[in-house]
């Protein structure tokens, strides 16, 4: 990295999706105080990401990434935290038992809290004022005060991170995660669905299979009592990822203390931009979102300026065409990674590309639309010879309905029972499920091809 980079470069580029704060003062202020309390996560974390996000790129992982759209500073609590945690444990367990593969749980938590959006204003009403751009900013009420930049809102934000990394460490290193007790992964709503059942023959098979092995070593397997649970956000608040960006004794470089895996928008991703800018210089493992504006040759060009050493498990590639659009522009994008030998992992985002607005006005996704896309894409990757090695997925563990179709059969009348985003609509536990069968059925098929 040249010498002329540091963590505020990027105030020397072009920037766009920051808010506007009308009190600078207080702003810098708050940055000031940010910047000294300690980091969420630690380098050696951030670096065993990497190592194994390089592993997944050759198949012999792969990568569940998941969780809300934009959390909510409210929803920093026990009963949400433990249900989104129990949905990706269930996830990655039916993934590692259909796949038999390794798998990296990276939560979209405990830092996905401003969000990018096409406008700069919303009117109701006759009423115009800035647009909600998530609880680290603004808030979502619909006042002249609500939408106000609040810089106290980036230590709100820091504060809630750090509780919820907390207890996520506390659970996942304890008792929860134990194979032992899976039914500490029960969630009390989904008792009922036929995916739960499926789950739940699945489980039994591997704790009977433990018990086995443990009595005929005769000695417990401790690794079967914790698991690796990482963390993700869009890095889009550059003041606040730049509060948080340290060097650290022993390793060269910087690192972004805020997150584990930080990851540049659909809307960011300009290489002479200052998100850009702000990415070139952290040592963490960077996704990409990839969208289908996006030009090979523009992708080439920003993987080898953010990755010039092409080291493994550095780049994420978080494809996200559509089930219409991905047959077109996936294969381009892989022949292009391909010939400029870039090693990167290919990772598929079924739900952007695939929402849209009901007649009444909600926004929502069709399942038969994501699962299609995530089909697609398993199938283009096989094609070509390339690996899709993850998924990234909005979802919750709350008992929703704001996407249609899936097993249960929603409809457009179903959103209204229970639509809670505020943002963009995400799956719930059912559809969720379904998904990691699809998903585990398609990496099986991709270890069969590189094991031959």
């Amino acid at each position: 990295m040249s010498n002329s980079w540091s963590p505020s470069s990027w105030r020397k580029k072009i920037v766009t999706q920051q808010p506007i704060y009308p009190d600078l003062v207080h702003l810098e202020e708050t940055l000031h105080r940010l910047a000294k309390l300690p980091p969420l996560v630690t380098s050696w974390e951030i670096e065993n990401l990497k190592h194994q996000l390089g592993e997944a790129s050759e198949g012999r992982a792969f990568l569940l990434q998941g969780g809300d759209c934009s959390e909510s500073l409210e929803d920093c609590e026990t009963d949400s935290i433990v249900r989104n945690l129990k949905v990706m444990m269930q996830m990655s367990f039916v993934l590692i038992f259909g796949s038999m593969n390794k798998v990296i749980r990276v939560g979209r938590i405990a830092g996905q809290y401003a969000k990018p959006r096409s406008n700069e204003t919303e009117t109701r009403d006759g009423i115009t004022l800035p647009v909600y751009r998530g609880d680290i900013i603004n808030r979502s009420g619909f006042t002249e005060s609500d939408r106000v930049a609040d810089p106290e809102l980036l230590l709100r934000g820091y504060e809630r991170a750090a509780l919820t990394l907390n207890f996520i460490r506390g659970l996942s290193g304890g008792g929860f995660a134990d194979m032992h007790h899976p039914e500490n992964w029960d969630l009390e709503f989904a008792s009922d669905s036929p995916r739960a059942r499926r789950y739940h023959e699945m489980i039994e098979s591997i704790t009977t299979s433990l018990n086995f092995m443990e009595a005929v070593l005769g000695t417990s397997i401790s690794q079967s009592k914790t698991i690796d649970f990482f963390t993700s956000h869009e890095a889009l608040h550059l003041s606040y990822e730049q509060a948080q960006t340290r060097r650290v004794p022993r390793r060269e470089g910087w690192y972004n203390m805020s997150t584990h895996l930080p990851w540049i928008g659909y809307r960011t991703r300009d290489i002479n931009g200052a998100h850009v800018e702000y990415f070139k210089g952290i040592s963490n493992p960077i996704g990409i979102k990839v969208g289908p504006k996006f030009e090979p040759d523009e992708l080439v060009e920003l993987v080898e300026v953010l990755n010039p050493e092409n080291q493994p498990g550095r780049i994420t590639l978080i494809h996200r065409f559509g089930a219409d659009d991905v047959a077109r522009c996936l294969p381009p994008i892989v022949e292009a990674m391909q010939n400029s030998e870039l090693k990167v992992l290919y990772c598929s985002d079924p739900m952007h590309g695939n929402t849209f607005s009901t007649n009444s006005g909600i926004k929502t996704r069709s399942f038969d639309k994501i699962a299609s896309e995530l089909e697609l894409s398993f199938n283009i990757h096989r094609k070509m010879g390339s690996i899709l090695g993850g998924v990234h997925l909005e979802l919750t563990g709350d008992n929703v309905t704001e996407c249609i179709g899936g097993a249960g059969k929603l409809t457009e009348p179903d959103l209204e029972i229970a639509y809670k985003s505020q943002v963009d609509p995400r799956l719930n536990y059912d559809q969720a499920m379904e998904l990691a069968f699809l998903i585990a059925d398609n990496m099986k098929s991709n270890k069969k091809i590189l094991e031959r």
